[in-house]
């Protein structure tokens, strides 16, 4: 059964369950500051906001509104993958490659451009009984892509009950 005209747009009818849903939307921005070029978890400070937040079930969406940094859903237990994931985009993107004529910002410039377009500005986790559905040895991290520090902001999305 869907929506009727008497229900707000947050109120959905499950038969499942035969109770009324009370759907909620969250958001939220918190800013990384980087030390340069690497990985930085956030996995932890998410899920306390989501605990904060109450929501027991639903769909977290983050964003990062950069253009040289990305977001990744990865391996947190062995750093050598991160450090191996570093190396293949160095020889992938390298910096000071003749090719790039878009360098305002130093050699890195551009191909901090392209490891975030190559990559996610957004990813989805979904979430049950208020945590973060993530695997055993997975990790969310801002990946950074320039070489100099900087403060990146990262919105998250929730939608849920």
């Amino acid at each position: 059964m869907g929506l009727h005209p008497a229900d707000s747009p947050a109120q959905e009818h499950n038969i499942n369950r035969g109770h009324l849903l009370m759907l909620r939307q969250v958001q939220h921005d918190f800013t990384v500051t980087t030390r340069g070029r690497g990985f930085y978890e956030i996995t932890e400070q998410v899920q306390a906001w989501l605990t904060r937040t109450g929501v027991k079930s639903g769909l977290l969406t983050l964003h990062i509104p950069h253009t040289s940094a990305s977001l990744l859903i990865q391996e947190n237990a062995d750093p050598d993958v991160r450090h191996d994931m570093e190396r293949f985009f160095e020889r992938l993107v390298p910096d000071g490659d003749p090719l790039f004529e878009h360098v305002i910002e130093g050699e890195d410039d551009m191909p901090a451009h392209l490891r975030a377009a190559l990559t996610n500005v957004n990813v989805s986790v979904p979430v049950s009984g208020g945590r973060l559905m993530l695997g055993p040895w997975q990790g969310i991290y801002v990946w950074e892509h320039r070489e100099q520090p900087h403060s990146r902001r990262v919105i998250v999305h929730l939608i849920g009950e």
